[in-house]
């Protein structure tokens, strides 16, 4: 029988990553998250909506995981883009079906290589609060964060 080899994180990987972030998230006292892993694929890997989390926070998760994995620069990179090039943004918009939300809380989630395995996508407080909470998630699962910053 054949089998899929794993695209990038694995499931254990990613639900370290949620389990992780929620965790910050109630530490710092933050509203209600809903945290979305993608694997390199661009695949749910693993989703979690906190119990409060208001209606669209899925979609706007999945959005920010989406829009950086889809141009391998994290959240911060691609805001910094969407005010510098507002016309490609709202194409690259378009192009990926309205899914990239180009704003902190998107991060990639890399090997110690260097390598993108993943991305996390995280809505529900403020971007930069739900940034703090990807960064720990990734960290946690024993990987680098790339929020589109310089370390």
């Amino acid at each position: 029988m054949a089998t899929y080899p794993t695209n990038g994180l694995g499931l254990d990987q990613a639900n370290t990553i949620i389990a992780a972030a929620r965790a910050e998230g109630r530490e710092l006292g933050l509203m209600p998250l809903t945290v979305v892993v993608l694997d390199a694929g661009g695949q749910v890997k693993a989703s979690q909506r906190e119990d409060g989390s208001s209606l669209l926070r899925p979609e706007i998760a999945l959005g920010k995981a989406y829009g950086a994995l889809a141009l391998g620069l994290g959240g911060r990179e691609l805001a910094r883009r969407a005010t510098a090039m507002q016309g490609f943004m709202n194409a690259l918009s378009d192009i990926a079906g309205g899914r990239a939300v180009p704003v902190p809380g998107g991060v990639l989630a890399c090997g110690p290589d260097g390598v993108i395995l993943g991305a996390v996508g995280i809505s529900g407080d403020v971007s930069a609060q739900d940034e703090v909470c990807a960064v720990a998630g990734i960290q946690a699962a024993g990987l680098t964060a790339d929020t589109g910053d310089a370390a």
